[in-house]
């Protein structure tokens, strides 16, 4: 008889398996991975665009024609597409990030000869009208003027300026950039970045050779080229920068701290996931339990390492009370100086492991978190060995090791530090 008195047996998680991609390549050299589970008739298509092109006088070419190139083709208006994408109850979404732009059709596989050729003609014939500019560019001023009065906001873009300047990853866009958006700007840049030969395909569910040969008949010919150019940014740490903007009438203040640090590519990285998870990658971290459980400073506060293509960069981020502004931030220092100078007690690294064990098996529940795991490494240029160096890195990295990490990468004295209130 089960004992409910009796917490069962822990075991730490020993092996992860991840579902790996087939490779094929359509008629016109478009690389293709899919990732097949054929226990339900449902699949996810991402057509995925390297961003291109950059120009600081023109930022919002690429975010725009994300947003809008749905919005209307040479055959079929937004409504149309819409009308005719719900019909076969399919769902199509565009995404711009700071490296990639992505169209994602998710369909049942039986009526992908009817959606394929609509998601075909917006990546080939897109010709954003006038009047849907217009919309776009009303909306997102208000947008816009609404978000710059939240300190939140306001600090994550001071921050990502200060950090990467005028370019993708951190240009600081105001309403006269919206103001500057032109048609044939949209259209320049659209025929440049959604081309074949700028377009990798990831497709995730149950996806056959019949599918493969629809997909190939919609997308492997009859599209046209370009000689885009992909985004290229040379990125150097700098010192110290207090950016302080004051609102006297605010009741909280943002705070964004950090810095340029590695990304996925370099070997430290998985060690430094484990450092920040110490430090407030997660509910129980050091920051939560000074700030937010014990100070009572903040609701939330947290830490992350984001890795770009060409860039790898440290954060720290909270919202805390005006008045205990300066103190949170002295608490947030001092943790860090903890980490820099003494050793990580085996009770707290042992549930840090074992947190980021399960978040990761947790991560992989059904096909299409498979996929997610496979671009993170595809477009970093690494394989599946990345993840077997992670989980093994998470299992046998020591306090020692973390310490160094620490001194190594958490210099304080290089942080970038942004608030936005009242300190």
């Amino acid at each position: 008889m089960l004992n409910r008195q009796q917490a069962p047996d822990f075991k730490q998680v020993s092996t992860i398996n991840f579902i790996q991609p087939e490779k094929k390549a359509l008629d016109n050299g478009v690389p293709v991975f899919t990732i097949y589970s054929g226990e339900q008739d449902l699949v996810r298509i991402e057509f995925i665009f390297e961003n291109v092109n950059w120009k600081l006088d023109k930022p919002l070419q690429a975010i725009a024609v994300s947003s809008l190139i749905n919005n209307g083709t040479n055959k079929l208006t937004s409504k149309e597409i819409a009308e005719q994408i719900d019909f076969y109850g399919a769902f199509f979404q565009t995404e711009y990030l700071q490296d990639q732009s992505s169209v994602t059709l998710y369909t049942l596989n039986k009526h992908l000869h009817s959606v394929l050729p609509i998601v075909k003609d917006v990546l080939s014939e897109s010709q954003f009208p006038q009047h849907e500019l217009d919309i776009y560019i009303q909306n997102q001023k208000q947008k816009l003027q609404v978000n710059l009065k939240k300190n939140d906001i306001l600090a994550r873009k001071e921050f990502a300026h200060a950090l990467f300047g005028d370019t993708a990853y951190g240009v600081n866009i105001q309403a006269e950039h919206y103001d500057a958006l032109k048609r044939e700007d949209l259209i320049e840049y659209f025929k440049a970045a959604y081309a074949p030969n700028n377009c990798t395909i990831i497709v995730s569910g149950k996806f056959d050779e019949a599918s493969f040969n629809l997909l190939n008949d919609a997308f492997g010919k009859n599209w046209e080229k370009s000689n885009a150019v992909k985004n290229s940014f040379d990125f150097t740490a700098t010192e110290k920068q207090v950016i302080y903007t004051e609102k006297p009438e605010a009741l909280q203040s943002a705070i964004r701290i950090g810095q340029l640090a590695i990304n996925r590519k370099h070997e430290d990285f998985s060690g430094l996931q484990i450092l920040n998870t110490v430090l407030g990658g997660y509910f129980g971290s050091r920051l939560m339990n000074n700030i937010r459980e014990d100070k009572g400073y903040t609701y939330g506060i947290g830490s992350g390492i984001s890795s770009l293509q060409q860039a790898g960069y440290l954060f720290i981020s909270t919202e805390v009370g005006a008045d205990v502004c300066a103190a949170a931030l002295t608490e947030i220092y001092k943790e860090i100086a903890l980490l820099k100078t003494e050793l990580i007690g085996e009770e707290e690294l042992s549930l840090v492991r074992n947190y980021m064990l399960g978040s990761m098996l947790g991560s992989l529940e059904n096909v299409f978190s498979h996929a997610d795991k496979f671009k993170n490494i595809y477009f970093s240029g690494l394989d599946y060995d990345y993840y077997t160096k992670y989980i093994e890195k998470v299992k046998t990295i020591t306090a020692e090791e973390l310490l160094a990490l620490a001194n190594k990468y958490l210099t304080t004295e290089n942080f970038t530090e942004v608030v936005i209130g009242k300190k």
